[in-house]
């Protein structure tokens, strides 16, 4: 039975990733050697990282005065070398769940943190509007994409100071304008490669801009003067991850992916509305995420939510049960999923609804 792998992270990868990471376990390019098993200083791996950054700068359209870095921690690490590195005296960040409010926990270790806005009012199931930005913070701080509860800030943002997003469930996903932000971050394991690397894009001119002392792995300076090199880089993820976007660029872009993405979550929305046994848990449909669909059975029918999972199970559907925080279902359809499993997924409401 062909299963639909709609888990959240780690997700669904292109099968070209795949195919071409288990090849290069095996041998590399025909050297003999397998990718886990050669120097992050030899030539092999210095032309793989300058690719894989080539192609970040061309899919994003990186202008001049970025530097790309591969990173260790996870983004979770992010939420603590963010303040450190940027949070002279007080930041700003907007709160739109879990993940945001994890790393403004992390922030007020290191000076005053504003929360311009939050949507913890309502479990975070809408995106906050009409805030404003205190100009004299050091920077402004979202989370694009909320994994957990399924909405999505889908603009760049104007704003009057550094933007720094955390980007890990929808980079790569649509278009940037990667001039408007300080400083991109991104765990690799929805949209990029397997978990264990995270993607950096930082403005060189940020670098420097605090008084204390900074230890040495927790500086981006450090990162940014050694390439990603000051320690050993994850080869093998990082090698992973040029496969994606290889893949990505093969595709079409970045363009033709948020079409497609758009497609997908547009169908589902479409079917979650129609049927009579759901309902989104995010009621306005412009802070509806298109990477993390999130629904919830309607009041009426919450009995069947353990058999509808059982059925959805037994037709090949992978990882859509919600998250605690949420209950009922999520469908993450990252780049790498075929619009047919969308449709198999919907053709799966639909014949639970028949039953009911």
């Amino acid at each position: 039975m062909k299963k639909h792998n709609f888990y959240a992270g780690p997700s669904i990868l292109p099968q070209f990733t795949l195919e071409k990471t288990a090849e290069a376990v095996l041998d590399l390019n025909g050297t003999g050697l397998s990718i886990m098993s050669i120097s992050h200083r030899s030539k092999d791996f210095t032309s793989i990282l300058q690719e894989t950054k080539s192609l970040i700068r061309e899919l994003l359209d990186i202008p001049d005065g970025y530097s790309i870095l591969f990173l260790g921690g996870g983004a979770s690490l992010q939420f603590t070398m963010v303040p450190y590195n940027f949070l002279n005296k007080k930041a700003a960040y907007l709160n739109t769940g879990s993940w945001a409010s994890k790393a403004i926990k992390e922030a007020g270790f290191f000076g005053e943190v504003m929360v311009v806005a939050s949507s913890k009012d309502k479990n975070f199931s809408y995106i906050p509007k009409g805030y404003s930005i205190p100009p004299d913070v050091d920077y402004f701080h979202i989370t694009t994409n909320n994994t957990i509860f399924g909405t999505e800030i889908k603009t760049d943002m104007e704003v009057p100071v550094p933007l720094v997003a955390d980007m890990s469930s929808d980079i790569f996903s649509r278009p940037l304008d990667v001039s408007k932000y300080g400083l991109i971050y991104a765990g690799a394991q929805k949209n990029l490669g397997p978990a264990g690397v995270t993607l950096i894009i930082i403005r060189e001119d940020l670098l420097n801009k605090v008084e204390r002392v900074i230890p040495t792995m927790l500086s981006y300076k450090t990162h940014v003067e050694n390439e990603s090199l000051f320690n050993t880089p994850p080869v093998l993820l990082i090698y992973a991850s040029l496969q994606t976007l290889i893949w990505l660029k093969k595709q079409g872009g970045l363009s033709s992916m948020q079409k497609l993405n758009e497609e997908k979550a547009a169908a589902l929305y479409k079917e979650i509305e129609r049927n009579k046994l759901f309902r989104s848990t995010v009621e306005n449909s412009d802070d509806r995420s298109i990477m993390n669909v999130c629904f919830v059975m309607q009041e009426e029918y919450q009995d069947l939510e353990t058999s509808f999972l059982e059925f959805a199970t037994s037709r090949g559907m992978v990882g859509i049960k919600g998250h605690r925080s949420v209950g009922g279902f999520r469908a993450s359809l990252y780049n790498a999923l075929p619009i047919d499993s969308v449709k198999a997924l919907i053709k799966t409401m639909q014949d639970f609804e028949k039953t009911v």
